[in-house]
């Protein structure tokens, strides 16, 4: 039986975080009333002209430098020439002959634990079209121009990678980065990250690339995964069944698993490329490009290195920290307020996550200081309150970012430090509980646990657990 191999490789649109779009001062948030974020420039009225945005250059340099490409320092715009309904000058300006970023990689991990290197062929900057808005009743479809004009790069990689596996890390590496320089949120639920899936199959053992399709319509990992696996198996029974793989763009249904053809796919040519004639090109000085590098931040594999070395933390710790920008901010920032980096990860991946599940949360929507977590840490740390107290605090500042030591004096949840009132609440337990007792006394030594018990109980769980067995083990041997 013939083996095949999955050969893959990626174009990956991504919306750069700026204020407004590339070519024109309209806001570039998400949302909003159809056709409010419009202007004549971003709905292609004759006459009107492109002014470029300074910070979508810097963006993707950032993004090239990070991914290790070489920056092409004389760069420039070009027309691409196609009629689709939500595009509204009938062509989009973006760049073929002298993309900004070309030649890169990063690596990823492999499912088996071993390095594999990613080539990135060219990063391009360009705006994203409309939206189409279909109707589900009718036979008509609106259009919201909102979008145009959005600033993208467009991020092509080599085929270098032969499973959904790897298709996966790729991405999430790739995710990562961006959110750590802060060029985008990547939020596949937005359309700020996309991604298309060029694919084919070849026989184990072949030279040749087989003919390969193009799949949009990818709005998540699990469909992206879906779709490859999809997509390969289709492939595979064509070629088995003696038929041609027909070279076109296809559309994922990620309802019925299946994709279906779209269009043909069209070469270079077929879009009539030529230079932009309304923008002058782009040079990046030395200077500029060494302010942007000087500027570059800690990136993930960089700060979970630190992680590790700094802070002693061990490595799921730091992974499951520095996997979230705003988690290994939050993180940090706390770490610098109380100095006990174990126990701030301990409260991140504890009650944090556990919340944050509850309420299908994701990190960035932490809405806690760091002030008032390190507080919450040092109010255990010296004995104030107790664990089962300082949980129940912790859910009130995750909802309301609440004092603590204002929360835990107002509710009067101070653990009770009074030995002699403890004491006799303790003794009166133990009075009540002679079956216990025996049961400690003639060697059941986790009898004990039911006394703790019934102590917390009685002081509405205030009393510090450590205390009430130090004092309980004192009456039961004395």
């Amino acid at each position: 039986m013939k083996q095949y191999e999955t050969v893959i490789g990626l174009e990956v649109h991504v919306e750069l975080a700026t204020k407004t779009k590339i070519f024109c001062s309209c806001s570039t948030a998400f949302g909003g009333a159809p056709n409010s974020h419009t202007c004549p420039v971003c709905t292609g009225m004759p006459g009107s002209l492109p002014v470029l945005n300074k910070q979508v250059v810097e963006y993707a340099i950032a993004v090239g430098l990070a991914t290790n490409c070489t920056i092409t320092q004389h760069c420039k715009f070009d027309r691409k020439n196609y009629f689709y309904p939500d595009n509204p000058q009938n062509y989009q300006i973006s760049q073929l002959y002298l993309p900004i970023c070309r030649d890169g990689r990063i690596e990823i991990e492999t499912a088996e634990g071993g390095k594999k290197t990613i080539g990135i062929h060219e990063i391009h900057m360009e705006e994203d079209a409309g939206k189409l808005v279909h109707d589900e009743w009718g036979e008509n479809s609106l259009v919201d121009f909102n979008r145009s004009g959005v600033p993208l790069i467009e991020i092509v990689s080599e085929p270098d990678m032969r499973s959904a596996e790897e298709v996966i890390a790729y991405l999430e590496k790739l995710r990562l980065i961006i959110q750590y320089l802060g060029a985008s949120d990547c939020k596949l639920q937005e359309g700020s990250m996309r991604a298309d899936v060029n694919l084919s199959v070849r026989e184990v053992g072949a030279a040749e690339f087989g003919t390969r399709t193009e799949m949009k319509n990818l709005n998540s990992f699990k469909a992206i995964a879906r779709a490859i696996e999809g997509e390969r198996e289709r492939q595979i029974d064509l070629i088995e069944s003696g038929e041609s793989v027909v070279q076109e763009t296809r559309r994922w249904d990620d309802t019925k698993e299946y994709s279906y053809a779209m269009r043909s796919k069209e070469d270079a040519q077929d879009y009539r490329y030529f230079p932009e004639p309304d923008l002058v090109p782009i040079v990046i000085e030395d200077a500029w490009l060494d302010r942007i590098r000087e500027a570059q931040p800690e990136l993930r594999d960089e700060k979970m290195a630190r992680y590790l070395e700094e802070y002693k933390l061990p490595e799921y710790d730091a992974e499951i920290i520095t996997g979230d920008k705003h988690l290994a901010d939050l993180f940090e920032a706390t770490t610098e307020l109380c100095g006990a980096p174990k126990k701030v990860s301990n409260w991140l991946m504890g009650e944090t996550m556990r919340l944050m599940k509850e309420a299908d949360m994701d990190p960035e929507n932490l809405s806690f200081s760091p002030e008032n977590l390190a507080k919450l840490i040092k109010l255990v740390e010296e004995r104030v309150i107790n664990s089962s107290v300082a949980k129940e605090v912790f859910e009130q500042i995750f909802k309301e970012d609440m004092d603590p030591e204002k929360y835990v004096e107002e509710k009067g949840l101070k653990t009770m430090a009074d030995d002699g009132a403890l004491r006799a609440t303790i003794e009166k337990i133990v009075a009540d509980n002679p079956q216990s007792v025996e049961d400690y006394r003639s060697g059941k030594k986790k009898a004990i646990g039911f006394l703790v018990g019934q102590t917390m109980k009685a002081t509405q769980g205030k009393a510090d657990p450590g205390m009430v067995n130090q004092i309980l083990t004192e009456i039961l041997q004395g």
